[in-house]
């Protein structure tokens, strides 16, 4: 075992001899597409709206339209992704095909998250069309601010962050820009990226707690150990690597980043995706189900990063890598 172990780390420092990178970058980018494609061919959501009455019947087909547009463009990205990461599989640099593959791609999962942007001001229209609810006989708009903290901000902030992050970074991409430009827009995209999954997860949390009482936690340790980890160590994780960004924003050459610490920011995100999907399987029953299981297993269409610590293990050990 200990041999073993010792060829596989030389294997990730020498991409020639061996190369995991590679493989992890394939794996992921299947990953990327065959949940993107379940998502796309997934129809229940046809006819869903049917069971509310208006105004949220017409709100709730208008964002089920809009979302879905949105995955198709996703779907789009993700087999530009997957030729891009076989195409850069067979290569031993990344080619100017593989960097067009890869600014089409960015704009299709810009799009992506554009097309949640209706789910973020249709209901905020409405919530804020009836300011004040009635509480237990009383006018109250803690309702309506709960819901605009725990669901209409966090979809505005990432329908409207991450498509500005990513047309940028598509652009930064052209040949005709410097490898700096690229760089960095990479960077910041990564941090808005790992911003957003804290704000989404935690926001769902905060909601079932409110609606599962403190107990849900309490009395079930893994619910207890995803809320910590989502509430707290994500926001740490989300605070490194803005800091690690801030750090390395003039970088103007790939090889002069450090890719020990990407790895670990990449190895953590994949490990806490990969942790809840497996909570579920090794502890789930009808008992914990939540708001929290329904959104992250349900309606949570990023769980193909739970392989993306496949990339990340290899940039631990990586000694360089071109561009």
């Amino acid at each position: 075992m200990r041999f073993r172990f010792y060829f596989l780390v030389r294997g990730m420092e020498k991409p020639g001899l061996f190369d995991p990178l590679k493989v992890g970058f394939l794996v992921v980018a299947l990953a990327y597409f065959l949940f993107t494609f379940h998502a796309m061919f997934t129809l229940s959501w046809i006819g869903e709206w049917e069971s509310f009455g208006e105004p949220f019947k017409f709100e709730i087909l208008v964002e089920d339209i809009s979302a879905n547009v949105g995955v198709a463009f996703r779907l789009f990205a993700s087999v530009l992704a997957l030729a891009g990461v076989v195409a850069y599989f067979k290569a031993k640099v990344v080619s100017s095909r593989v960097r067009r593959l890869f600014r089409f791609a960015l704009v299709g999962e810009a799009v992506f998250w554009l097309g949640l942007l209706v789910s973020g001001v249709l209901p905020l229209i409405s919530t804020l069309g009836f300011a004040t609810w009635r509480v237990n006989g009383h006018v109250s708009t803690l309702p309506v601010l709960t819901e605009l903290l725990t669901n209409e901000i966090p979809i505005l902030l990432e329908s409207i962050l991450i498509p500005l992050v990513l047309f940028k970074l598509s652009v930064e991409l052209s040949p005709k820009k410097t490898a700096k430009g690229a760089i960095k827009g990479g960077l910041i995209a990564g941090s808005v990226y790992v911003f957003v999954f804290w704000l989404t997860g935690t926001s769902f949390w905060v909601t079932t707690v409110i609606r599962q009482g403190v107990t849900y936690l309490t009395s079930y340790p893994e619910n207890l150990f995803s809320f910590v980890i989502t509430t707290l160590g994500m926001l740490g994780l989300a605070v490194y690597t803005a800091y690690f960004a801030k750090n390395s924003v003039g970088t103007d050459r790939l090889e002069k980043l450090n890719f020990k610490r990407i790895g670990v920011i990449v190895s953590i995100l994949g490990l806490f995706y990969l942790w809840n999907y497996l909570t579920w399987i090794l502890f789930g029953n009808d008992e914990i189900w939540s708001n929290w299981y329904g959104w992250f297993l349900g309606n949570n269409l990023n769980l193909w990063l739970l392989s993306v610590w496949m990339v990340g293990l290899p940039l631990l050990f990586r000694r360089k890598v071109s561009g």
